[in-house]
């Protein structure tokens, strides 16, 4: 396919309508082509390709031609490039290793590169897709999508604006056998009115003090550290897991547990179960979510003073915590380090209550219906389970699924840009999730009650509202899309 027709095609591919039960943000005229042949695959840039990074890379291989990698730590760039499973073939089947670059913006100028996938530390997401958006890409990016409540209402503008299909990385909203069977089992009544929901996200790590260390001459800390000041290099010389990384240091899967980069637990598991929950009960539209977050425990690693942490060597992010989540139709949502269910999500309604992990749903109303657990203790498969086809047909799931078939969520994104439509994890409905994931985060650093007005975006007094957004550091700042 010539390069004019195929950016032809890509002009067709922007976002249709809605979906289920969500208010409609745009409608496009444009008419998608339907079909391609396999020598018309969409081309795209990876950035952030580390251990999260190359897994997602070669989960879309098969579904598009990836011609450029880019990260700024050269051994995962190196790694990315030689991997056998990331890169297009040439017409005699060969593979042919993708470009590659240490600054992502090489990508984004690219005009044959129609796709960029944003798997890069917490705290470059935002930045990252939005000028992504603004050179014309489609994105799928990795959650958490944002550091701050701002970050949440720039995307969501640039969004608007560019209108094109960004999918984000909380592959839950794609699993059918457990997430979307209670969440259809909540929306269809089978538990009554929804009066309470547990959410144990689990807990994070605390350390000793992470002593100064060299920098590896293979990453580029300065720009790692992005829009957050750099602060000293920090690392244990012992190495953990088969990444060959620090055990404890302030990058790589490490920055989850700093505030400056990430939101711990909350961002980290709390964008996939808080994101369930609040689908489940019909809370991810803008304007919606809870009123008033309450910290009934919130402990820290380290000392705190006006929410902000008093050492610089330690983990900081909240490891021990219970915040209550209400809402204003009367609904509470717990959000926890630990429970007696273990990590997923209780549903208490009227009628009784589940438990949904991603092992399996437990609970009577699933029994009642027809739901069966393995032997090991897993759910057993739809297709072996007939009273619950009954009750939850499959063209249910398909209304869940936003009118797409069921399939793989890279598929969903990838059928998405092809034929229109929001993807069934849209950055929309994620923004309104991780407004709650940043709120239960403010609230445990104050380790005071915060209330929150969804509607216009704003909380009850001053000094939690100066934690909704932060200053970026000069030459990192973010676009601002009027």
């Amino acid at each position: 396919m010539s390069t004019t027709s195929r950016r032809d095609f890509l002009k067709q591919s922007v976002l249709g309508a809605a979906g289920v039960g969500m208010t409609p943000y745009f409608l496009s005229s444009a008419q998608p082509v339907q079909a391609q042949s396999p020598s018309d695959r969409l081309r795209m840039g990876c950035i952030g390709v580390g251990s999260m990074g190359k897994g997602d890379a070669s989960g879309f291989n098969s579904l598009v031609d990836i011609v450029a990698v880019c990260d700024v730590d050269a051994k995962h760039l190196e790694e990315a490039q030689n991997h056998p499973h990331i890169g297009k073939k040439d017409d005699n089947g060969k593979k042919m290793n993708p470009e590659g670059y240490k600054d992502y913006r090489k990508i984004l100028e690219r005009n044959d590169i129609d796709v960029v996938s944003v798997v890069t530390v917490d705290h470059w997401h935002t930045k990252i897709a939005i000028e992504a958006l603004m050179a014309g890409k489609h994105v799928f990016c990795q959650k958490p999508l944002t550091l701050t409540v701002e970050e949440n209402q720039l995307i969501r503008a640039a969004s608007k604006k560019y209108n094109k299909v960004f999918q984000v990385g909380t592959q839950q909203r794609s699993e059918k056998e457990r997430f979307m069977t209670a969440i259809l089992m909540v929306q269809k009544g089978l538990l009554g009115d929804i009066k309470k929901i547990v959410c144990d996200i689990g807990t994070s790590p605390v350390c000793e003090p992470i002593p100064k260390a060299e920098i590896p001459p293979e990453l580029d800390y300065e720009m790692w550290s992005g829009q957050v000041p750099v602060y000293d290099y920090i690392a244990t010389t012992d190495q953990a897991g088969n990444n060959n990384w620090p055990k404890n240091s302030r990058t790589h899967y490490e920055y989850r547990w700093w505030y400056e980069y990430s939101g711990g637990k909350f961002t980290d598991w709390g964008a996939h179960h808080i994101d369930i929950a609040l689908w489940a009960i019909d809370q991810v539209s803008e304007g919606q979510g809870p009123i008033r977050f309450n910290p009934i425990l919130a402990e820290h690693p380290v000392p705190f003073k006006d929410g902000y942490p008093t050492e610089t060597n330690r983990y900081n992010t909240s490891h021990k915590f219970d915040i209550e989540c209400q809402f204003e139709n009367g609904i509470v949502m717990n959000v926890v380090s630990h429970s007696t269910d273990g990590n997923g999500i209780v549903f208490e309604g009227t009628k009784g209550k589940i438990h949904v992990s991603r092992g399996r749903i437990k609970g009577k109303p699933f029994e009642d219906i027809g739901g069966k657990l393995t032997e090991k203790g897993g759910s057993v498969a739809y297709k072996d389970m007939p009273e619950l086809q009954k009750i939850l047909p499959e063209e249910d799931y398909v209304k869940l699924y936003k009118g797409k078939p069921l399939e793989g969520h890279k598929q969903n994104f990838i059928r998405c840009i092809r034929e229109g439509g929001l993807p069934v994890s849209d950055v929309f409905s994620h923004l309104q999730s991780m407004n709650v994931c940043h709120l239960c985060g403010i609230a445990a650093r104050l380790g005071r009650e915060v209330q929150w007005n969804p509607k216009n975006e704003k909380t009850g007094d001053a000094q939690s509202q100066s934690f909704l957004a932060r200053e970026q550091r000069k030459g990192y700042e973010i676009p601002r899309v009027s």
